[in-house]
């Protein structure tokens, strides 16, 4: 089965169509579509869309882009919901958590710090509840590494991956797989691609960071979980194997990184 491992279908760029692009992406054989929160203004906001679209699904957690307006009682409530969540099938991870050295601001000293602190925060939240988590690692791989290492959640997605090989085996040696999406399908992208290529099947997720990350064909317009399959037949074309047993792979890679949603499928 196809799974969307990782879609803002909350955005903005949706345009209130959100339930109407679920819809069809149902109609193209995408099962589930996991909806990472980003802040505390958007935890109800996902949750509800999550409930409202048959094929999706939910996790909660504060994005590093929103760190600096974050304050600690938005951990306090992010744990307080997760435990209230737990009884929750369509919620499924901690996430989108993680670290970003990209944007000049996020790499001030003081920014840095606090980014951090609210990844470890995170994954502590996630260790507690044996949940996996969706990791934001943009130019940050090795430090978020570090943070997983010494905290150890149950596993997760590295989304988005673009690092080195070894950052690779590392991510897969802690139980996570890799996140490959839109940017695989450009030509240019030579070290996403020859990822794709060569690491473990097994090792990877699909998903569209829609509406972000814009495959080539459509770039760059406004992505969506609608083109998870043909990104799934770009790396079947990479791997020069068969589109179903992308799709089988993938799906079955998905459900290992995500285990709850094993029983949200079944139901």
């Amino acid at each position: 089965m196809w799974i969307d491992t990782h879609c803002h279908l909350d955005a903005h760029e949706f345009g209130g169509e959100s339930l109407a692009v679920a819809a069809r992406a149902v109609q193209d054989s995408v099962a589930m579509i996991v909806i990472p929160a980003v802040e505390r203004g958007n935890f109800e906001v996902v949750r509800a869309l999550a409930h409202a679209a048959p094929n999706a699904s939910y996790a909660l957690g504060i994005h590093p882009i929103y760190v600096p307006q974050a304050t600690d009682d938005d951990l306090v409530l992010l744990r307080r919901l997760v435990e209230q969540a737990m009884a929750d099938p369509r919620f499924v991870a901690i996430g989108e958590i993680g670290l970003d050295f990209f944007i000049p601001m996020l790499c001030e000293p003081a920014m840095r710090t606090k980014q951090e602190h609210f990844l470890r925060e995170q994954l502590r939240i996630a260790r507690d509840f044996d949940l996996p988590v969706l990791t934001h690692v943009r130019r940050s791989q090795d430090q978020v590494l570090k943070q997983v290492r010494q905290i150890r959640p149950a596993g997760g997605i590295a989304h988005a991956f673009n690092g080195s090989f070894q950052q690779a085996q590392n991510f897969i040696d802690l139980g996570f797989r890799l996140g490959f999406g839109g940017a695989m399908t450009f030509t240019r992208a030579l070290q996403i691609r020859r990822l794709a290529l060569e690491l473990p099947l097994d090792a990877i997720v699909l998903e569209t960071d829609a509406p972000d990350i814009a495959p080539s064909w459509i770039h760059p317009g406004r992505n969506s979980p609608e083109q998870l399959p043909a990104i799934g037949r770009m790396l079947a074309e990479l791997r020069g194997m068969p589109e179903d047993d992308i799709r089988t792979a993938s799906g079955q890679s998905a459900l290992a990184a995500i285990p709850r949603l094993k029983n949200l499928l079944a139901s």
